[in-house]
């Protein structure tokens, strides 16, 4: 059903005041499912427009090593522009190698931003335990990489992740050397807020392929972008991946110049989405479900193209990459395939408990949101009816 946005309004406001014990019943789920479609198919026509401006889109497709020119038509993995010698590898390894295999140590953090994944609960992370490594959600030591290599193979790249780093960096070097020494791609994510000459010079030297700095968890702080100054100096690919906020965009239009300076090879965009524990920070935003699984505010994403379109006009110099939503997907039905999953099988899904109705009114009231084609609910389903 094309349910208006009047009548959508209506019922999302019914819906958010239904008690979370009493979800709504078989007949209201379709008219949400409705309404969540309506909502993206208008997000998604916004961006088809957007994308449409930007010179030199390159898409990352399936079964080809090289990228190709976007077009709406071609199945896509992912989107950037700039030079394609520099796009992440460790990118290409999540979207057509062996998946995005985490690697887990730290369980302290010594940030708390508002767009964190654990925002409201970064005191609550279970320890990974005294010598262990969690890999591919196993623990291990780092004398078992040798067994796991023997008996799994070794995968295209791994990716240091939760929460950060650097709070006990000098642990990494041990594990980076054996991984390096397997000819696994490594990248490590980083606010950069405790980066040194001496322990970024370590890890080059002990074999890190890519360096990441969420340049937007640091306030895009003058002393992390020199940062990554001195790790392009020891690490082959040094960039920023940073949920796309408000917040970063501005700061990033105010220190483009010093931050292209620096010699960085990439930026990821990434689509900042949400869950029960940083929803809160971002009430009062239009939001959408992407397939039904992540839940983001339309604003990152939109955010995103513009940089896209501002990078490739002005031909900076870096590869900037529009790591969305539908990124995300691609890399989930990648890892799936590689793993001999069923057609369509994937762990791309919502991360919220619950579905959270009354977070969806603003963008049922955003007038700059229009639906594209609506239509008169059917009998049973309408306003002010009885639907169970």
């Amino acid at each position: 059903m094309k349910i208006s946005k009047k009548d959508a309004l209506i019922w999302f406001r019914f819906f958010a005041e239904l008690p979370e014990d009493e979800p709504p019943g078989c007949r209201q789920q379709e008219i949400a499912l409705a309404v969540f479609a309506q909502i993206e198919t208008a997000v998604e026509a916004r961006r088809q427009e957007m994308l449409r401006t930007i010179p030199g889109l390159m898409a990352v497709v399936p079964g080809a090593e090289k990228a190709v020119p976007w077009s709406p038509d071609r199945p896509a993995c992912t989107l950037f522009v700039g030079p394609e010698e520099r796009f992440p590898r460790g990118c290409h390894s999540c979207l057509l190698g062996t998946g995005l295999s985490a690697v887990r140590k730290t369980n302290r953090c010594n940030a708390a931003c508002p767009f964190c994944y654990d925002f409201s609960r970064l005191d609550q992370i279970e320890p990974i335990g005294e010598g262990l490594w969690e890999i591919g959600g196993g623990r291990y030591r780092e004398e078992d990489l040798d067994l796991l290599f023997a008996l799994q193979g070794t995968p295209t790249g791994i990716s240091y992740v939760y929460l950060e780093p650097f709070m006990e960096i000098e642990k990494y070097y041990g594990i980076i050397r054996r991984f390096h020494d397997a000819g696994v791609h490594q990248h490590l994510y980083t606010n950069g807020l405790n980066a040194t000459p001496e322990n970024l010079k370590a890890l080059g030297e002990a074999g890190l392929d890519e360096l990441r700095f969420n340049l937007g968890a640091s306030g895009t702080a003058d002393r992390v972008i020199d940062a990554m100054a001195e790790a392009k100096e020891h690490i082959p690919q040094v960039g920023i991946e940073t949920p796309m906020t408000r917040e970063f965009f501005r700061a990033l239009e105010k220190k483009k110049d010093r931050i292209l300076a620096t010699g960085i090879d990439f930026m990821n965009c990434a689509e900042l989405h949400l869950n029960d524990n940083n929803l809160g920070n971002y009430l009062g935003e239009s939001l959408y479900y992407c397939r039904m699984g992540y839940l983001s505010p339309v604003f990152s994403r939109d955010l995103t193209l513009q940089v896209l379109k501002a990078a490739a006009e002005e031909h900076w110099p870096i590869a900037v990459h529009d790591c969305s939503n539908k990124t995300k997907i691609a890399r989930d039905l990648n890892l799936a395939a590689r793993e001999g999953g069923w057609f369509g099988q994937s762990d791309y899904g919502r991360e919220t408990e619950g579905i959270p109705y009354g977070a969806f009114l603003p963008a049922l009231e955003d007038e700059s949101l229009v639906f594209a084609e609506e239509e008169e609910l059917p009998a049973g389903y309408r306003p002010g009816e009885i639907v169970l």
